[in-house]
């Protein structure tokens, strides 16, 4: 169910009100950012000093690398809600880019997290980095956003919980939420995000015949876009983050092997697949789509720095 204040635990006080705005503030706007891993890291790099920012973590090991790069640590993590109570009341805006838990249907996190948010006046603003997992299986169909969203796993109904929470909490409580629906993410200097790892390994694709429509975007286009969508994005409005590609996973695969001089990975048919792979890779390849990135362009007016995995792949 979307988040109300009956979801909060103290629904007589911190939510039985809608909480006043809070003041204009002079000088530079404030920014919590929930789950500030390799995107948020590129957030940082491109504010420039702009925003005022605090970075909420569990790891007091990343505090340096995080101050380092002009962020305020923050101590708390998103599965222990008392630690989140220093939250309330400080930030402008939000930038969600945590995951849901590993198991079950709900994202308790998100919940946790609007729940502290909540308890004193709420962000005017709250960005939140979706999966384009919520829309299943959808036949190699091209679709915007108006689409119904299907999920068929366990971890994108997880996203699926979190974007009705937020869709519940923004009118609630007068904050913009803007909802980034992200499918595959890559760069070059990004953790596990280059196929060239999967290729050196000689991991398998799918023959043509068996083959899904997958959608990328180059993790700097990404951080681009959070930037955009604090700024201009609309509330309680939902956009696809993704390039101008439209690649069947192993064409996607064959042409970062071409750039990076590697060899092609082989084929095999669905059913080879089904006995040599895990569940969570046989996920992946059960899911196509193309998606439009109409809005991007024209509501945020992003422009793509690399449009295409070819461009992109070894930036």
């Amino acid at each position: 169910m979307p988040f109300s204040p009956a979801s909060c635990p103290s629904a007589q006080s911190a939510c039985s009100d809608r909480p006043a705005r809070p003041a204009r503030r002079l000088g530079r706007p404030r920014l919590l950012i929930v789950g500030c891993g390799d995107v948020g890291m590129r957030v940082l790099g491109l504010l420039a000093g702009r925003w005022q920012v605090r970075a909420l973590s569990s790891s007091p090991g990343r505090f340096a690398e995080l101050r380092a790069a002009g962020a305020q640590p923050v101590l708390g993590n998103l599965d222990d809600a008392a630690s989140l109570a220093g939250l309330a009341g400080w930030a402008d805006a939000v930038l969600h880019l945590a995951p849901p838990p590993g198991q079950g249907e709900r994202d308790l996190r998100t919940l946790n997290l609007l729940r502290a948010l909540a308890r004193r006046s709420t962000p005017a603003h709250l960005v939140y980095a979706s999966t384009t997992g919520v829309y299943g299986d959808c036949g190699g169909a091209r679709f915007d956003e108006s689409r119904p969203v299907a999920p068929r796993s366990d971890r994108a109904r997880r996203r699926v919980d979190a974007e009705r929470l937020l869709r519940g909490f923004g009118p609630t409580f007068g904050c913009r939420v803007t909802i980034l629906r992200v499918p595959g993410i890559y760069a070059g200097n990004r953790v596990g995000g280059h196929p060239r790892e999967r290729l050196q390994r000689g991991s398998p694709v799918l023959r043509r015949e068996d083959d899904v429509y997958t959608n990328h975007i180059h993790a700097d286009d990404l951080a681009r876009a959070c930037l955009r969508a604090l700024w201009r994005g609309a509330p309680q409005r939902v956009l696809h983050v993704c390039d101008d590609s439209e690649h069947l996973m192993g064409d996607y695969f064959d042409l970062a092997a071409d750039l990076c001089g590697l060899s092609r990975p082989p084929r095999i048919s669905r059913e080879e697949a089904q006995q040599q792979m895990s569940a969570m890779q046989l996920s992946f390849m059960s899911e196509s789509r193309r998606l439009s990135n109409r809005r991007l362009k024209t509501e945020l007016g992003l422009k793509l720095r690399y449009p295409r995995p070819e461009d992109g792949l070894l930036a």
